[in-house]
């Protein structure tokens, strides 16, 4: 039998400075970039994840040397399209919709067919969104009418540059056709609506081709290809969207005082700081420095006694689209009804997180208001569970889980969680960080 995660106590003060491991949304970047880069690459503080392991495996089977060495890796790159495979292999994504899409970028010139698999959950995600414009590049596809995992991929000689509109505010969607656009002729237009925007920040660290012309709702990107970069070096700051969970603990427990430090304080990347601070939360962001083109910073919370319901201004969703889950539950405890907006991106992660999401809240007493794409929260800032609380069957989605560990540690009553594994995808060192803190956490 599974083991599962028991808690049965709060603790109500700590004072404490921590770190938090790597950002993976750029692990996994500049993993990808380091492979099509000459010579070799050193990566330090890379997330040491499940995502991160699966990446690597993938790139090890496409013929690039990488070895690693605890938190430091190193990457043996041959250049664009430096791949070198046998006939028909198979590359196992695991749980990583990151690596699955962007990896597809850099095959638009495979010779062979190559088999892109994952587990159950990123197999019931949708990858029409980057076939689609790969596609129109020359690419072809052998895929099944869902446009899911698995999915087969053979690329071209002939494959030519496009002008792209992403209108979902992917910057999955968005980085895969810069990450074709390598290896094309001439130059790649991309309109794109707005969302993170590390894979620009790293074009630009390593010389490569790109123009950025900000506007009001999107940005339009030209990457010129075939522009040969060299190894690099790169220090991952700490994961911003790891970082939430343990904001959140702080803001609605007692007495408890919070300091993490070197953050990627990305502005696509810290929406969820800009609302908690809308509620009421006194969220700090100290010692700001550039690095590689991304802004680092030292993260300060202090607990909140209170907090405010908020209308989240759906401009932001982009930039908080893996904190909602976090931030439902702040606005649990808020007094007032808070609501949230165009939402269905929500659904298309690593489970229904809307549906979920509400779901965990009902089982916590709290009502919500449910549509497809929006949810209205109805807060109690008097919540204090005396019930027992089991958590099964939520498609072993890993903020999921965090979020539950977060509500048994602030909320009170009795929890079982289910999916014990499934933090290790993104924020291995999580429930060590929370002993660290002082919280009783056992197996049963």
């Amino acid at each position: 039998m599974k083991k599962r995660l028991f808690i049965n106590s709060r603790y109500n003060s700590f004072k404490k400075t921590i770190s938090v491991d790597g950002d993976k949304s750029i692990s996994i970047r500049t993993l990808l970039l380091g492979s099509q880069a000459f010579g070799k690459t050193f990566i330090k503080n890379i997330l040491l994840s499940e995502d991160i392991i699966s990446s690597i495996n993938c790139l090890k089977k496409l013929g690039i040397k990488i070895s690693l060495k605890k938190k430091n890796c190193y990457i043996y790159g041959k250049g664009l399209n430096g791949f070198e495979y046998k006939r028909n292999i198979v590359l196992d994504a695991g749980n990583s919709g990151t690596f699955a899409r962007l990896i597809l970028g850099l095959l638009v010139k495979s010779p062979y067919y190559i088999k892109l698999i994952g587990d159950k959950s990123l197999s019931q995600r949708d990858f029409e969104r980057v076939i689609s414009p790969l596609q129109k590049m020359g690419v072809n596809f052998k895929v099944n009418n869902k446009k899911t995992l698995p999915l087969k991929i053979i690329g071209s000689s002939f494959v030519n540059p496009i002008h792209y509109s992403e209108n979902r505010g992917s910057a999955q969607c968005k980085s895969t056709v810069m990450l074709a656009a390598l290896n094309l002729p001439g130059k790649t237009v991309i309109k794109a609506k707005k969302s993170r925007d590390h894979t620009e920040n790293i074009f630009k660290y390593l010389g490569i081709p790109i123009t950025v012309k900000k506007n009001k709702h999107n940005d339009e990107i030209k990457v010129k290809g075939q522009k040969l970069f060299k190894s690099f070096n790169y220090k991952v700051p700490s994961d911003p969207s790891s970082c939430a969970f343990l904001i959140v603990l702080t803001l609605l427990s007692k007495n408890c005082e919070l300091r993490i430090k070197d953050v990627n304080v990305n502005k696509s990347r810290i929406g969820y700081i800009e609302i908690l601070n809308k509620m009421g939360a006194k969220i700090k962001i100290k010692k700001l420095k550039k690095r590689y083109g991304e802004s680092q910073a030292d993260i300060f919370v202090k607990s909140q006694p209170t907090l405010k319901k908020i209308n989240c201004p759906p401009s932001l969703n982009s930039n908080l689209i893996d904190e909602f889950l976090i931030i439902f539950l702040a606005a649990a405890k808020a007094s007032g009804v808070s609501s949230f907006t165009k939402l269905s991106e929500l659904n298309k992660k690593e489970s229904p997180r809307l549906k979920l999401g509400s779901k965990l809240l009902n089982q916590l007493g709290i009502k919500t208001k449910l549509t497809k794409d929006s949810i209205k929260i109805f807060g109690n800032p008097d919540i204090n569970l005396r019930k027992t609380i089991d958590i099964k069957n939520y498609y072993k989605d890993h903020r999921i889980f965090m979020t539950s560990v977060i509500a048994a540690l602030t909320f009170g009553g009795k929890w079982k969680i289910s999916d014990i594994d499934s933090y290790k995808s993104s924020f291995p060192s999580f429930l060590k960080i929370l002993k660290k803190l002082g919280y009783e956490l056992k197996l049963v």
